[in-house]
């Protein structure tokens, strides 16, 4: 089965959160304090303060429920400073759960969807900080309560989502509630007129940063009010006009930083704003259409000691010429910035404005995914990146991440990355920083890395690096996290290293098969699909190696996937299990995996009704699943005695016009059914020849070849023998068996025709669309068209034949001899071939003696060729068929032919490669 990999897909702010209950922070106490013979009670109240510091809230509250001393410096108000809340389910239950612990939080970062009662319910009336995520839904009422319940506010950040429902209303509470606020940034508001900035210049006095950004209506003449500002952020922002804009805002007396990035800002206003401006330090203006397209790239530099910052401008060098002497020296920026720092509190201002801005754009200009920002991704864009990843704060280092994570993406759907983009991460020590971010306690920065871990390691250089680097572990421990979305999107990081055989090992002994199978167990599939998908997926890419297969069953694998092609309504999970089901089918003899999927409850049941849906890639991987568990003699029982031969029937009638994966493996399934009489003639009855004669028509290798194997076992019965001839199946065939450019297919669709000709069916019989019914007045002669098609079977035959190697061995008939033409005219596929009793005597035995008749002549004689194919050494089912030969007597006829004065040099050649393939499994046998 094909290994397929998916990236990233985006969340929605409920999907993926986590509750927070009074029972999860109270969990009670357990009786012993003491674990393998540790008194970890005795542990010093600092340490053990700082331990809790580095965990999440579910394992802070894990480790307080071990004991009452834990109990009580868990709930310290020391830990319950900050709080992130956004991977969490945050409603007024969760908040009243935490409220007698967040009497001094200050800072807060919630889901904003449904959170305004919750954030009032803490009753954190000392709250300085908050940062709301997923802000569509958050109204002007909602934002007005809580700046009127938290009058010490001093930042609000709300985005990056569009700030929808809010407007001038909302902001004018926000001025009258918080006079403290120093910073206000929100993303997408519908409105922010006159009056409401004005308010805020009003009340708002050590108001120093400001953004609207990706906003629609925002009063630009009224933000030359905010005296107080020193930071400036409109990037995205529309309907600007720029003439008034750049003599207002040139006005501003403490105005150091400016962002009109991915505005249409031209070259005047840019002009004006450098030399106007009385303290403007720094002025980003990246993706700006209009400017860029006015400027003379290789004149446009700094003016007057201030920094432009542009795609074609060296962004690393003009930050770092506001700090460094030597910029030669400086390669990652913000990471130097950190190492210089010499206490000048106004240059920490405008480097962390600078990396808050800088981070914002450039995952804008990824998620915009352009061709033309390819030159600017590879010369700077990377790097700025990988600098922005040390960044002290986090949540730079987290828009950082989700942008290696989206820039490197060039097809979502196909799940194709860009592999210099890739590389320049990797170059870059890229692999190292996104694993140590993964380290992190916070968990919204632990899924952010592992998303951008998983999307790079779709390359392979960069798997390889991952997995060189101790990733594989990292991903797997991310795996057993509490958190979905963490747990999300380090299954998908091991989805994708589980694409390349090299690293399936390293997945199974990091732990990662059992961590995934507890994923399937641990999450219900109604809320958490695209976590189910990306597991199962990766279940499947480990399933196709043998030993990782095998870990799979022992870890209940297989009851698991069951379970979700039983019960899961969504088509990416269904595909997945089916596909993982597959795999794990495909290994035969080696492992019971097989016989253990058909023996759990409702799995054969799931996968046949599976090939009814709607989606193609689910009947293609259930098809294939069911094509994998007919090798088992048991399992292709079950399978037709659930409606199995109707289902894939229909199936292969339906995929005529689909998939060429589809049409392989619902012939592939036919073909495994066919195996026995009972599957072979209901196969025949339902109408399932007539597909398969068409898909032997097809151009495709594979399609071909597996539509000629169904048809071989369908062939040995008279009665769907006498279907392929009436169905036009003879042309087909014998144009396989000419020109297919497969061995394979030319040898499967020659046995056809062999069993089709034998004598078995009468001289002429009806054909054509009529042929089912009394009055067809068409018929066929079975005589000539017999003989044409052994003819093509002949000549199949002797292209396996060259006169003087043929002539040197039969002058000598020493083993060597016959064991180099063995290897000459070896079909090493039809070694896995495995034919039942029934169908391989008709290889020995004809309607007549083949000595009176020309036809048994011939047929005799290339059956003789094809016994040799399934008796040579090697082969997978080769003691298995010599075993049948043996039984029936089939030396004594072999050596009849061999004796056979007439028998031409060919039939005595391949006769005795036979009779001594027999002999040397009988030797091994015994």
């Amino acid at each position: 089965m094909s290994e397929r990999v998916r990236q990233k897909c985006s969340h929605s702010e409920e999907k993926y959160q986590t509750n927070i209950s009074l029972e999860t922070l109270n969990s009670g106490c357990l009786n012993s304090a003491t674990v393998c013979g540790v008194d970890w009670t005795t542990l010093p109240d600092d340490t053990v303060i700082q331990l809790f510091s580095y965990l999440n809230y579910r394992d802070r509250a894990s480790l307080a429920s071990t004991c009452r001393t834990f109990r009580l410096l868990g709930s310290l108000p020391c830990l319950w400073g900050s709080l992130d809340l956004r991977s969490y389910k945050f409603d007024t239950a969760a908040a009243v759960a935490l409220s007698l612990r967040c009497k001094n939080l200050q800072r807060l970062k919630f889901p904003a969807a449904g959170s305004a009662d919750a954030i009032v319910s803490l009753q954190a009336r000392e709250l300085r900080e908050i940062s709301g995520d997923f802000c569509r839904d958050i109204t002007d009422a909602a934002l007005s309560v809580i700046a009127a319940r938290h009058e010490m506010l001093e930042s609000i950040h709300l985005g990056p989502d569009p700030c929808e429902r809010i407007s001038s209303d909302a902001i004018k509470a926000l001025a009258y509630c918080c006079p403290r606020l120093r910073r206000l940034w929100m993303s997408g508001v519908k409105e922010a007129n006159g009056d409401a900035i004005n308010a805020l210049a009003k009340h708002c006095r050590q108001l120093m940063e400001l953004g609207f950004v990706e906003s629609d209506n925002i009063d630009e003449v009224a933000l030359g009010n905010l005296s107080s500002l020193k930071f400036l952020s409109v990037a995205g922002t529309r309907n600007l006009k720029w003439g008034s804009v750049a003599q207002v805002w040139s006005r501003l007396p403490q105005l150091v930083g400016l962002d009109v990035s991915r505005t249409d800002v031209n070259l005047s206003a840019i002009t004006r704003f450098l030399s106007l401006s009385r303290n403007l330090k720094v002025l980003i203006a990246l993706n700006c259409p209009v400017f860029e397209g006015e400027v003379d790239r290789n004149t446009m530099h700094n003016n007057k000691g201030r920094i432009l910052l542009t795609l074609f401008s060296d962004i690393v060098k003009g930050v770092a010429s506001l700090f460094a002497d030597n910029l030669e020296s400086v390669t990652d920026v913000f990471q130097h910035w950190k190492e210089i720092r010499n206490g000048d509190k106004n240059l920490d201002e405008v480097v962390v404005w600078i990396e808050w801005a800088i981070s914002h754009s450039l995952l804008r200009i990824a998620e915009n995914n352009l061709k033309e920002f390819d030159d600017f991704w590879l010369t700077q864009g990377a790097a700025v990146l990988l600098s922005l990843l040390q960044s002290s704060q986090e949540e730079v280092q987290e828009r950082a991440a989700t942008a290696v994570a989206t820039f490197v993406v060039i097809d979502d759907e196909d799940a194709t990355v860009h592999c210099q983009r890739a590389e320049a991460i990797l170059c870059g020590d890229g692999i190292r920083m996104l694993l140590n971010l993964a380290r992190s306690c916070q968990e919204v920065l632990q899924s952010e890395a592992a998303k951008a871990i998983a999307n790079l390691s779709i390359d392979s250089k960069v798997a390889k690096a991952v997995a060189e680097s101790g990733g594989i572990d990292i991903l797997a421990n991310l795996a057993k996290s509490t958190n979905r979305l963490v747990a999300e999107e380090a299954a998908g990081g091991l989805w994708n290293l589980s694409v390349g055989d090299e690293h399936k090992g390293a997945i199974a002994e990091a732990g990662g098969v059992k961590a995934l199978v507890d994923l399937i167990f641990k999450w219900p599939p109604s809320s958490t699909d695209v976590l189910l998908e990306r597991a199962t997926g990766a279940l499947a890419n480990l399933g196709a190696d043998e030993k990782c297969s095998m870990e799979v069953a022992l870890a209940g694998g297989i009851h698991a996937l069951v379970m979700l092609a039983r019960t899961c309504k969504f088509e990416g999970v269904q595909e997945q299990a089916a596909r993982a089901l597959a795999n794990l089918a495909a290994h035969g003899d080696s492992n019971s995996n097989n016989a253990a999927i058909g023996q759990e409850a409702g799995a054969l049941e799931a996968l046949v009704q599976l090939t009814y849906s709607q989606n193609e890639g689910v009947r293609q991987e259930a098809a294939g699943a069911l094509w994998n568990l007919s090798f088992d003699d048991k399992n292709r029982e079950a399978i037709s005695a659930v409606g199995g031969v109707e289902a894939l029937v229909a199936l292969a009638q339906s995929s005529l016009d689909a998939s060429q994966g589809l049409q392989e493996r619902a012939a592939g399934a036919l073909w495994g059914l066919s195996v026995s009489e009972t599957n072979s003639t209901a196969i025949g009855r339902q109408g399932g020849i007539a597909p398969l004669i068409a898909l032997a028509s097809s151009d495709v290798e594979d399609v071909h070849e597996t539509a000629a194997g169904a048809l071989w076992n369908l062939a040995f019965y008279r009665d769907n023998a006498l279907r392929i001839i009436q169905d036009d199946g003879v042309q087909p065939l014998v144009h396989l068996c000419s020109s297919s450019n497969s061995k394979m297919a030319r040898f499967m669709a020659a046995l056809a025709l062999v069993y089709m000709f034998d004598g078995r069916i009468d001289s002429a019989v009806p054909v054509g669309p009529s042929a089912s019914s009394q009055g067809s007045s068409k018929s066929l002669n079975i005589d000539g068209v017999g003989r044409m098609a052994l003819k093509h079977v002949e000549e199949f035959v002797s292209s396996f034949y060259e006169p003087q190697t043929f002539n040197a061995a039969a002058a000598t008939l020493v083993p060597t001899a016959l064991a180099q033409i063995a290897e000459a005219i070896r079909i090493p596929e039809a070694g896995h071939l495995r034919c039942r009793q029934a169908p391989i005597l008709p290889l020995l035995f004809t309607k007549n003696d083949y000595i009176l008749n020309p036809i048994n002549k011939m047929l005799q004689q290339l059956k003789n060729a094809f016994s040799l194919q399934f008796t040579m050494p090697g082969g997978r089912h080769a003691m298995h068929h010599s075993c049948l030969l043996q039984k029936t007597g089939a030396a004594r006829v072999l050596r009849a032919t061999a004796a056979a004065s007439t028998a031409p040099i060919q039939a005595k050649i391949f006769t005795k490669i036979v009779l001594r393939n027999l002999e040397n499994h009988h030797e091994v046998s015994s």
